[in-house]
């Protein structure tokens, strides 16, 4: 299992499970079967409307190539890194130099797609043979990219490599000890860290997420340099365990925010 370093709040970096490539591959399969059956449904359309095959050229590419072509981009702008593809296997595109990518970065994605762009072109004409064609030459392409991804240690292809991006696992599994609300009794909790409350939501959700990812990777890299951080803002000095510190931190934000 790989891990994807993306900066946080604090300017220092979380790790997130890159996605694995079995369910990447998942995720373009069903990305460009939506486009293919878009593509189809849309020509149909376009066919009953017009009584005939001999329709202007322009409105084929205006109504159904281009939004094939455009998909991926546009899905990842608007919906936060994610095809319909990637929302169904739980995948997202991230920056690692800040979390949520700008369009240039989608933008730069999108260009190194173009081996999948005679797919959208090809599927034109109405010939299966040729459609088989197309994606017969596109997926011995793809298997190039299906190298590069494996070969990388983040898992990108070279679209993400330009971009400087990354997609990432969204399911992960968490238990009521992997949030920031603990069971705290009012009666004998004693806040040790009551400057907490200088934090906010997003900082306490990047503890909570460096407490997570610690445990399940192993590596306290991170949770040790989120900590001296947290200590040179809240002005405080404390030797226990890293994991025991933030997690005290957490505790005591939840008590004093319940309480506010």
């Amino acid at each position: 299992m790989s891990f994807v370093s993306v900066r946080t709040p604090y300017n220092i970096y979380l790790d997130f499970e890159s996605s694995p490539l079995t369910r990447r591959i998942a995720a373009w399969v069903l990305d460009i079967t939506v486009v293919i059956a878009f593509g189809y449904a849309g020509r149909f359309l376009i066919l009953q409307l017009f009584k005939s095959q001999h329709y202007p050229l322009g409105i084929d590419l205006l109504l159904v190539s281009l939004p094939m072509l455009l998909y991926p981009l546009i899905m990842e702008v608007i919906f936060d890194g994610q095809t319909i593809g990637k929302m169904i296997t739980g995948l997202r595109v991230l920056s690692i130099e800040g979390g949520e990518p700008g369009i240039g970065q989608y933008l730069m994605r999108w260009i190194f797609r173009i081996w999948e762009w005679p797919i959208v072109f090809g599927s034109m004409g109405i010939s299966y043979f040729g459609l088989f064609a197309q994606l017969l030459v596109a997926g011995l392409v793809g298997l190039v990219v299906i190298v590069v991804i494996a070969v990388s240690n983040k898992g990108q292809r070279l679209g993400d490599l330009a971009a400087g991006t990354a997609v990432v696992n969204l399911r992960q599994r968490f238990s009521v000890d992997d949030t920031i609300f603990r069971e705290i009794m009012p009666s004998n909790y004693k806040v040790l860290f009551p400057n907490v409350m200088m934090l906010s939501d997003r900082d306490i959700n990047a503890i909570k997420s460096v407490i997570v990812q610690t445990r399940k990777s192993g590596r306290y890299d991170t949770a040790f340099r989120i900590a001296a951080k947290v200590k040179e803002v809240l002005q405080i000095s404390n030797d226990d365990d890293v994991i025991d510190f933030l997690e005290k931190l957490l505790a005591d934000y939840n008590y004093l925010a319940t309480r506010e």
